[in-house]
């Protein structure tokens, strides 16, 4: 059981649902709060780890005992207080009214946002990159950061957003990931710039290419090109890109689900890449 003295001073305990406080941190789960006031929300215990081991500075965390799921909470919650986090423990219903999550495991934490820009990459000799184009989904977005993280990309670029990169699914689908993943967000145009600028080679993924994507060159310095759910990718991807290829399809569905997608591609060039 968490105990106060355990972290010197006790934090502030609200218990009311009507405290300034509570009634913010429900408005953050829409874009515009988060956007002014240049924040986000990031709850569980795996991800607010992650984001400690990636030294992002966290501003508040809130917890709740009656909700936590195990016994290392405790330490977090030193490891956030130590790192310059203000501690404020709700009560259950506080809690419960603030949290995303369906079933909570007590901890929520505020984190600052950030903007990178494609010149912040940092990119290794032959550098693999991920770039989606106008993903509608939050948690196919965060799947897609875990995805790019297991793969060892060293960014993934998000052009055109429909979605917002510190959504709370985003955070959550990711696990975490998103602190350690490069991220920047840019228009197509700019990034097909860049990435020409760069030498990177764009493979862009259309079920139109006549090419499987097995039977094509993943080496060396690439991006690979997901587009939306919906419609697939732009245009502009279509005609720049520099190799498209294509996902056999065997069945009646003519598409993926774009997290798969992204995953099955990936990993056949890191298989590639490997040899």
């Amino acid at each position: 059981m968490y105990s106060v003295c355990s972290v010197g001073t006790p934090p502030e305990k609200i218990s009311s649902l009507q405290n300034p406080r509570v009634k913010q941190l429900v408005k953050l789960r829409d874009r515009r709060p988060r956007d002014v006031a240049g924040v986000f929300m990031v709850e569980g215990y795996r991800q607010i780890r992650r984001a400690l081991e990636k030294d992002v500075t966290l501003q508040e965390l809130y917890f709740c005992p009656d909700w936590f799921l195990g016994e290392n909470e405790t330490a977090l919650i030193a490891q956030a207080k130590e790192s310059g986090a203000l501690l404020i423990e709700l009560s259950k219903d506080a809690f419960a009214k603030v949290a995303y999550r369906e079933r909570p495991d007590g901890l929520l934490a505020l984190a600052p946002q950030w903007r990178n820009t494609l010149d912040d990459l940092k990119l290794s000799t032959e550098p693999f990159l991920l770039v989606v184009e106008a993903i509608e989904k939050p948690g196919n977005l965060g799947t897609i950061l875990r995805s790019a993280d297991a793969a060892g990309c060293d960014g993934v670029i998000v052009c055109d957003p429909v979605t917002d990169i510190f959504n709370p699914n985003v955070v959550r689908a990711s696990t975490g990931v998103l602190f350690s993943v490069p991220l920047v967000v840019a228009e197509s145009e700019q990034v097909h710039e860049w990435l020409k600028s760069k030498n990177i080679r764009t493979v862009a993924t259309t079920p139109a290419a006549e090419k499987l994507y097995t039977e094509t060159d993943l080496r060396g310095s690439m991006a690979v090109i997901m587009g939306s759910e919906q419609y697939g990718l732009s245009d502009f991807w279509l005609q720049n890109a520099d190799a498209p290829v294509r996902i056999p399809m065997a069945g009646q569905a003519d598409s993926l689900n774009v997290a798969m997608a992204t995953i099955i591609t990936l990993f056949e060039a890191v298989r590639q890449r490997d040899q």
